[in-house]
């Protein structure tokens, strides 16, 4: 129940090096060079530098069976899970005292490990909510329903969430925004390929699978998944593209109850949100007025069949991963191999971190970043994030297509950022949240509940500027426009194997300086975040003649990665990516002017024969060190705001005259752009 924030992408598990903070411990004495060992020189860095920086490290690190997609991040990601297993196993073994942090992180990782119980009782734990869907005798009856389901995390019809108000930052809102969907998105209901049309016949089959599981007979199970399909397709024909979700003005109406009432007749909004646990809001914020119309008109025209089909498909494909071997592989089936091309499923214990992660996540980081986060470290980044902020002060005052009144009020906005490296000053209090070695799924459950209590409990009261979004284990970044915040937990200062001696200062300013910090304080003025001002309100603090020359630089970048093609026919998103290729190309310039402040960079030596600039375009691209299966990349540019992996390093790169000077780039070479063509914001 968050608004979107702009985060470094999970699918490319993004971490940054910081050698004082490595997660795995080595034995003394030199340790290899990460940038050398991963180069392969048979390809050209004018023609594919992706491949030239990564290119080695990729042909020895295959994509596992259990995983859609392998890189740099997941190998940090299974040390952070090895440190939460290991402190899991001692929880569950600790008698701890009951309502303790402790008990909770043992009873959640007992029970989940404990498959004999889960294959024992089946769908059991869903039985109460599958009953309240079967108990249903009229149409009228379904609100009541999605009401009680919604705080479970099922993704049912509507989308409340609870977040800081778009236009007012101070104050704490109630958004609606489209749901429902049992695939990714609205594409792949309507999209013609011939990959798309085969998910959405892999689609109607798992549905029906998973009613057969809950002990429906074939033409049932197969009646009820062509309902599902169809409500669902009614949905997404209101929904809204990827891209026009990422535009903030049009994705905000403020309503007063009675104006809902009117936009969706038939509800009555007070009581269904009440239902909800929803009290005291007069107003609410709707993302797509014209899915809630859609889904006001559903509640009226669609069959009681239909809604008790759709109602049992949203709440076992939420809880299936909790549940028996059968309902595990068959949602595995579609929505790791199909969807992902995952071979096979990963090993239970990982799934349960997973599951552990989103109920305690912060009861857990209290013992990682005491463990593996030592105070030096936190210092060492608090200061990069200074040096880049900086640099980043200094293209602001040099850039030619802003004006100098903008440029005072961008200077301003970028200092009043704040910066929130490492770990919360406060953590969450989880006393309230009952754990117990009952089941899997009922841990689940609660911890649902509870945390869409936790949400809901901050309307009326003053904003919590001191929150994250994120965990310290969490091996990702983002920035939040309406705090007007760079959030860079502890996990994203990490890389396998790594120490001191072998950090020089161009791999530490190529992952840390550009690829996080530099990052996400671009998304601050990039063609979404450069909407808020400097206290996180939606306001337009740009002169008109400042915003038009912007974004003719933005329409530059939207070409250039609209005519990347992968896949054979597929292209890039390059509006639905903008945003995130904007902080990438502003990422790397303004991390290289912090980097040329070094001693590194202005004593010139090479290391491995590499200067220090070209290990600075080497450190970037060792964060993007990343490769994906088909399945799963079709998925990431249906799905996703962030471009692949690959083109996270050349598309930026093709723009950045250093890059060129550092590798001698050509005419001729793949990657060479003209003057004239390069895109040049920041």
């Amino acid at each position: 129940m968050r608004k979107p924030l702009f985060l470094l992408p999970l699918l490319a598990a993004f971490v940054t090096g910081c050698p004082s903070n490595s997660l795995k411990t080595a034995e003394s004495g030199a340790q290899p060079d990460l940038l050398h060992a991963a180069l392969d020189t048979t390809v050209a860095p004018g023609d594919d530098f992706f491949t030239y920086a990564n290119g080695t490290w990729l042909k020895q690190h295959p994509i596992p069976a259990s995983e859609s997609n392998w890189g740099i991040g997941k190998e940090v990601q299974n040390e952070v899970y090895a440190r939460l297993r290991q402190t899991s196993i001692e929880a569950a073994g600790a008698n701890a005292a009951a309502g303790s942090n402790q008990q909770k992180i043992g009873d959640f990782w007992a029970v989940g490990l404990d498959s004999v119980k889960a294959d024992k009782l089946g769908a059991a734990p869903l039985k109460p909510e599958l009953d309240r869907i079967a108990a249903m005798k009229t149409v009228a009856e379904v609100p009541g329903v999605i009401a009680h389901e919604i705080p479970l995390g099922v993704n049912a019809l509507i989308g409340p969430r609870v977040s800081q108000d778009d236009k007012n930052s101070d104050k704490m809102a109630l958004y609606l925004r489209q749901a429902g969907l049992g695939l990714p998105n609205r594409d792949y209901y309507f999209n013609t390929d011939s990959r798309t049309k085969n998910i959405r016949a892999e689609y109607v089959k798992h549905v029906a699978n998973t009613f057969k599981l809950l002990g429906q007979d074939a033409p049932a199970a197969q009646a009820n998944a062509a309902r599902v399909m169809a409500l669902e397709t009614t949905l997404a024909k209101s929904s809204r593209k990827l891209e026009a979700l990422r535009d903030p003005y049009a994705n905000y109406h403020k309503m007063s109850i009675a104006q809902l009432n009117k936009l969706t007749p038939g509800i009555d909004w007070k009581t269904w949100l009440g239902q909800m646990g929803v009290n005291n809001v007069d107003t609410v914020i709707v993302g797509q007025p014209e899915f809630y119309q859609t889904a006001g008109q559903l509640l009226k025209t669609a069959p009681l069949a239909d809604w008790q089909a759709y109602l049992s498909w949203q709440v076992t494909r939420e809880y299936a991963p909790t549940l028996s071997r059968a309902f595990v592989d068959e949602n595995f089936h579609f929505y790791g191999t199909v969807l992902r091309g995952a071979k096979s499923i990963r090993p239970r214990w990982k799934r349960v971190l997973d599951m552990q992660e989103n109920a305690l996540g912060e009861a857990l980081g209290q013992l990682f970043v005491k463990e593996y986060f030592k105070p030096e470290a936190k210092a060492r980044y608090d200061t990069l994030v200074k040096n880049v902020v900086a640099a980043f002060a200094d293209h602001i005052q040099k850039v030619d297509w802003m004006s100098a009144p903008t440029k005072v009020v961008a200077l301003d906005k970028l200092h009043k950022i704040t910066p929130k490296v490492g770990y919360p000053n406060k953590w969450k209090d989880y006393s309230t949240l009952t754990i117990d070695r009952s089941s899997l799924a009922a841990n689940v459950m609660r911890a649902n509940q509870w945390q869409y209590r936790y949400e809901l409990n901050k309307l009326g009261k003053p904003v919590d500027r001191t929150e994250w979004g994120m965990t310290p284990q969490t091996y990702n970044a983002y920035y939040n426009g309406s705090n007007n915040e760079i959030v860079l937990p502890a996990a994203a200062f990490a890389i396998p194997g790594l120490l001191d001696a072998d950090a020089d200062d161009a791999l530490v300013y190529g992952y840390a300086g550009a690829s996080t910090i530099g990052h996400e304080l671009t998304h601050g003025f990039d063609d979404e975040g450069s909407q808020y001002d400097a206290h996180g309100n939606l306001h337009e603090w740009w002169s008109k003649a400042d915003r038009q020359r912007f974004n003719q630089r933005v329409d530059g970048i939207v070409k250039q990665f609209n005519s990347y093609t992968l896949l054979d026919s597929l292209h890039i998103n390059g509006k639905a990516t903008a945003g995130e290729n904007i902080a990438d190309l502003g990422g790397i310039v303004i991390g290289l002017d912090a980097f040329k402040k070094t001693k590194q960079y202005k004593e010139g030596k090479k290391i491995n024969g590499l200067t220090p600039t070209q290990r600075y375009f080497l450190g970037y691209a060792l964060g993007w060190q990343n490769h994906t299966r088909d399945e799963s990349l079709a998925a990431q540019l249906l799905t996703d705001v962030h471009s692949p992996a690959q083109f996270r390093v050349n598309g930026p790169m093709a723009d950045v005259p250093a890059f060129y000077e550092a590798f001698g780039i050509k005419p001729g070479q793949k990657l060479y752009r003209p003057d004239s063509t390069r895109v040049v914001i920041w």
